[in-house]
């Protein structure tokens, strides 16, 4: 076990719940240190030995690659079954967070509540050649995604993923047949820590932090700077589950987890700025100003059967912003669920009471026929 799995007491949110701040947080950082950093550099830090990226838990393949993403495609059992598209967040972390380790996989959950077709929008680390990638690249990305699986899709949205998905069942209401949002932040009038850190800074830190990058916003430059120390409650805080008992399962999962945390993704700096505009600052997705691909969003043309998944205990993503989206929709009330874990916002994702609960609801909700789920609520 390395010294930075040990547990080490600090103020604030978990380390798992803050990293998943981490874009706004290392703007932050940028206004309060960088000034000072570049007047008077420093030594970076040692890079560590290069390791050989982790293994996914299930099996897969990569069914299309494209420039901003690698379609997986986690196959059993009946091919025919409707296909379940899982969009992971594009932010500091890799799409593993929805196949994390065994017992610890939204994938494998899916899979064992019946569902055989499973795809994951495993997004690429931004090039150079990147920079100018724009939220409208990515959803061009996603629907060429989906056209290769098939549409119409159940497409299941993880944090950020969440906004990207409701955009795009949105912009194309044919192809997206049942929506799943995961702690996904749409309305951030509701307040969080998350939209009151990107409110209280001037555009210009976040022009700044991609300056640096020279038009990439990088994960690994970040982490060297922002390197909050996890400790062992964090992890096991994340996968609902104790740590402590020194088995080689348990140190797996903690050097695993450390892993993940350091294989950082960089983003483009057009992506960046508008996610930090545009999403957050002025809210423009729940104001219905938001324009993709050419055409002005209103959630309220989203009619398709919705299902809602918050954690109690989560600061990003708080359970009132995330089930704040209901009233946004179209969604006929009889065609809308919701469910909230006792867990933060990386449980929701790898937690494993949750992956056993409120995701096997899911896969079965996404099983189920609509009007008998519709009737038997309205009859209780």
């Amino acid at each position: 076990m390395t010294e930075k799995t040990k547990p080490e007491p600090h103020a604030g949110a978990d380390w798992a719940q803050q990293v998943w701040l981490w874009p706004w947080q290392a703007t932050k950082l940028a206004l309060d240190s960088y000034a000072q950093w570049f007047a008077d550099p420093k030594p970076a830090p040692s890079r560590a030995p290069q390791q050989a990226p982790l293994a996914w838990t299930t099996p897969n393949t990569v069914a299309l690659q494209l420039p901003s993403m690698r379609l997986r495609q986690f196959l059993q059992g009946k091919a025919e079954q409707r296909p379940v598209l899982v969009c992971a967040p594009y932010a500091l972390h890799s799409a593993l967070v929805a196949d994390f380790a065994p017992g610890h996989s939204l994938v494998e959950a899916l899979h064992k509540g019946g569902i055989d077709r499973v795809y994951v929008s495993d997004w690429c680390s931004a090039t150079p050649e990147m920079r100018n990638l724009s939220i409208d690249n990515y959803l061009a990305e996603l629907n060429v995604a989906i056209d290769e699986v098939g549409a119409p899709v159940d497409l299941v949205g993880l944090c950020q993923g969440g906004w990207l998905s409701l955009i795009y069942a949105a912009r194309f209401p044919g192809k997206v047949r049942r929506l799943v949002l995961a702690g996904a932040p749409v309305d951030v009038s509701t307040p969080s820590e998350l939209s009151k850190m990107v409110s209280a800074l001037p555009r210009p830190a976040f022009e700044q932090m991609v300056q640096q990058g020279d038009g990439v916003v990088s994960g690994e430059h970040m982490l060297r700077f922002w390197n909050i120390p996890f400790s062992q409650h964090d992890v096991e805080a994340a996968l609902q589950r104790d740590l402590g008992d020194g088995s080689d399962e348990a140190r797996i999962l903690l050097d695993r987890f450390e892993r993940w945390d350091r294989d950082t993704l960089d983003l483009p700096g057009t992506y960046y700025l508008e996610v930090t505009e545009r999403v957050f600052r002025q809210n423009q997705i729940a104001r219905g100003r938001f324009v993709a691909l050419g055409r002005r969003i209103d959630l309220a043309e989203v009619r398709v059967p919705v299902f809602l998944l918050a954690g109690e205990d989560d600061i990003v993503v708080p359970r009132d912003q995330a089930f704040a989206t209901a009233r946004l929709l179209g969604t006929q009330a009889a065609w809308l669920e919701r469910a909230c874990e006792p867990c933060g916002h990386l449980g929701l994702f790898m937690g494993r009471k949750a992956l056993s609960h409120s995701w096997r609801r899911i896969a079965h909700w996404l099983q189920a026929d609509i009007g008998d789920v519709a009737r038997a609520r309205i009859s209780a």
